[in-house]
C-alpha cells in the first residue's frame, strides 16, 4: 500500500500520430491531471510508408522529448513511464530510435505489445467499472483503437485467451483511402472490404468462444458521436451503442465525403477523413455478438497506464502474468488440437523438476515461466505434421503474440519447445543462433528438464502419480516416481532423454520406480 503523501507520476506516450505527456496525481479514487502536452509527429507515416524512421523524424522526436524532460523536472517527477506502440514497434530501425532517445534524453522507451496495451486497459476498466459493470464475470472482447492499430484481447472471466493487433488504426485507414481512385461509394465499399478481411482471422478464432460483450476504448472519436446521433442520450465516458445505431451512423455518412462530414457535423478535418472507417469498425463489432451491441469507453492508453501507476490498482493475484499466459497457452492447445491433459501433466512435472534442479543449474525463479509455457506448447507443431513436429512447433511459437512477452522471450520459449526431443542446438538453427549466449545456455538448461518430464509421460497416460527429486551423498540425482501401470516405455525414453541434462549439470540422474 502507498503512504499518505500525494502520489505523482507521468506517462509519455509515443504514438503513431503524436507524442503526449500526461502528469497526474492521486485524487481520492481517481487521478487529477496536472499537465497535458501533445505534439503531432506522424511517426506512423515513416513506419507505414517507408518502413523506418528518418533522421529528421528522430531529431524532431528528441526535441519534443527534451522539452517534456524539462517539464518533468518542473514538477519534480521521478516516476515516469515512456511507452511506444505500433509505429515504433513495426519500424525496421526501432533499436536505433530507442537507443538515440535514451542517449540524448535519458528517457528509456518501453515498446508495448498488443498484450501490454490490453493489460493496462483491462486493469483500468476493472478499476473504474467495478461498481457499474461485472468485467471479470463475462467473456469479453476488449479493443483499443489508435492511429496505428486496433489492439484486441479476448478474455474469459478475466483470463486472456488471445491477443491480436489488427492494422486498422486511423492513420492506416487514412493511408488506404488516399490511394483509392474510385467514386466515393466505391471507395467506402473498398474500405469496408478491407476491414472485413482483417476481421476474418478474428472471427475464425471467435467461433470457439461465446463473447458476451465488446468494449472499445477510444478517445479520438467518441466526442463526435452526439453530433451524428443527436437523438441518442450518451452517458458520460461509458456508454452502449446497438446495431441499429451503428448502422444508422453508417447511413448518415454514406453520402458524404470528408469535407461534407467536417462541415455539416463540425468535426475536425483530420478526424472527418477517417470517420467513415471508424463507423464501419463500430458496425463490424456490433455484428460480432448475439446481443448486437458494443460498449464504448472514452479513455486513452496513456490515461490507463498513468492511473495504474498513481492509484496502485489492487487487481486480484489470480490475474497475474503467469496465470494469464497459461490461460493463453491452454487456449492455443485447444486451437491446435493438443492433448491438454498430457501437456498439463508435463507442466506439473516440469515445475517439480525445476524446483529440484534450480540450484544445480543456476536457474532464477523467473525462468520457470518459460519452461511452463514450453511444456504446454511443445506439441503444437503436430497440427502441421507429425514428422519433425518440433521444427513446426518452433515456427508457430516464434510467430505468436504472447501476453506481455518480448520477441526475445518468445524465441526462448520456441527453442525450449523445439529441443524437447531429438537433436540438440546446432549452428544451422537460426532462431537459437539469434539469441544472446546467456539465453542460449538458458534454453539448453530448460530444454533438458522438458525432455525428462516429457519422457516420463511418453504414452500420454499420466502414469506418474508422484515425483520427487533426491540427491545422493555423491550429489548425483535420483528421481523417485510412484507410477500406475506399465512404465517400461517411459523408462526407456528417460534413459534416452536424460543425456542432455547430465551433460549440462555434470551429474548422473536415475529413476527409482515404485508401482502403486
Amino acid at each position: 500500500m502507498k503512504d499518505n503523501k500525494v502520489v505523482r507520476a507521468a506517462v509519455i506516450d509515443i504514438g503513431t500520430h503524436s507524442i503526449r505527456l500526461l502528469i497526474a496525481e492521486e485524487a481520492e479514487s481517481d487521478i487529477k491531471v496536472l499537465e497535458s502536452l501533445k505534439n503531432v509527429t506522424l511517426l506512423g507515416k515513416d513506419t507505414f510508408y517507408k518502413g523506418r524512421f528518418s533522421q529528421e523524424t528522430i531529431n524532431r522526436t528528441v526535441a519534443i522529448l527534451e522539452k517534456y524532460a524539462e517539464k518533468l523536472k518542473e514538477y519534480d517527477i521521478s516516476d515516469v513511464k515512456v511507452i511506444a506502440t505500433t509505429a515504433v514497434r513495426e519500424a525496421d530501425n526501432r533499436d536505433v530510435f530507442i537507443d538515440t532517445i535514451s542517449r540524448r534524453t535519458g528517457l528509456n522507451i518501453e515498446v508495448f505489445t498488443a498484450g501490454d496495451v490490453i493489460y493496462y486497459i483491462d486493469a483500468y476498466l476493472y478499476h473504474i467499472l467495478k461498481d457499474k459493470y461485472p468485467l471479470h464475470t463475462k467473456n469479453l472482447l476488449i479493443a483499443e483503437i489508435g492511429a496505428g492499430s486496433l489492439d484486441i484481447s479476448v478474455m474469459a472471466q478475466g483470463y486472456t485467451l488471445m491477443n491480436i493487433g489488427l492494422p486498422l488504426g486511423m492513420l492506416r485507414l487514412k493511408q488506404l483511402m488516399s490511394k483509392l481512385d474510385g467514386s466515393r461509394k466505391e471507395n467506402y465499399a473498398a474500405v469496408g472490404e478491407n476491414i472485413e478481411c482483417e476481421f476474418a482471422y478474428l472471427k475464425r478464432d471467435l467461433a470457439s468462444v461465446k463473447v458476451d460483450d465488446i468494449i472499445l476504448i477510444d478517445e479520438s472519436y467518441t466526442s463526435f458521436l452526439p453530433k451524428l446521433i443527436p437523438e441518442k442520450v450518451f452517458q458520460h465516458k461509458f456508454f452502449q451503442m446497438n446495431l441499429a445505431e451503428t448502422q444508422g451512423l453508417l447511413e448518415t455518412i454514406a453520402n458524404q465525403d470528408a469535407e461534407q462530414i467536417a462541415a455539416e457535423h463540425k468535426i475536425p478535418s483530420e478526424s472527418a477523413d477517417t470517420f467513415a472507417g471508424y463507423a464501419m469498425i463500430l458496425n463490424t463489432f456490433a455484428n460480432l455478438t448475439e446481443n448486437k451491441n458494443i460498449h464504448i469507453l472514452e479513455a486513452s492508453l496513456a490515461e490507463a497506464v498513468l492511473a495504474y501507476m498513481v492509484l496502485d490498482f489492487e487487481v486480484s493475484q489470480k490475474y497475474n502474468k503467469t496465470n494469464q499466459l497459461i490461460s493463453v497457452s491452454k487456449w492455443l492447445c485447444e486451437k491446435y488440437n493438443v492433448d491438454l491433459r498430457h501437456v498439463q501433466h508435463i507442466a506439473e512435472m516440469s515445475e517439480t523438476l525445476f524446483d529440484g534442479f534450480k540450484e544445480t543449474l543456476g536457474l532464477k525463479k523467473s525462468d520457470l515461466l518459460y519452461l511452463l509455457l514450453a511444456s504446454y506448447l511443445h506439441p503444437i507443431g503436430m497440427f502441421i505434421y507429425n514428422r519433425a513436429h518440433h521444427k513446426h512447433t518452433e515456427y508457430i511459437i516464434s510467430n505468436l503474440n504472447l501476453f506481455r512477452l518480448t520477441d526475445e522471450e518468445i524465441k526462448v520459449i520456441a527453442c525450449i519447445a523445439r529441443y524437447h526431443r531429438r537433436g540438440l542446438p546446432a549452428d544451422s538453427h537460426l532462431v537459437y543462433q539469434s539469441l544472446a549466449k546467456d539465453k542460449q545456455i538458458l534454453v539448453q538448461k530448460l530444454s533438458s528438464i522438458l525432455r525428462i518430464s516429457n519422457a516420463l509421460d511418453r504414452a500420454h497416460k499420466l502414469k506418474v502419480k508422484k515425483l520427487q527429486v533426491e540427491f545422493t551423498r555423491g550429489q548425483d540425482i535420483v528421481l523417485q516416481v510412484r507410477v500406475e501401470g506399465n512404465f517400461v516405455l517411459e523408462k526407456l525414453e528417460f534413459i534416452d532423454k536424460k543425456e542432455m541434462f547430465e551433460e549440462i549439470s555434470g551429474k548422473k540422474i536415475n529413476l527409482k520406480i515404485q508401482s502403486i
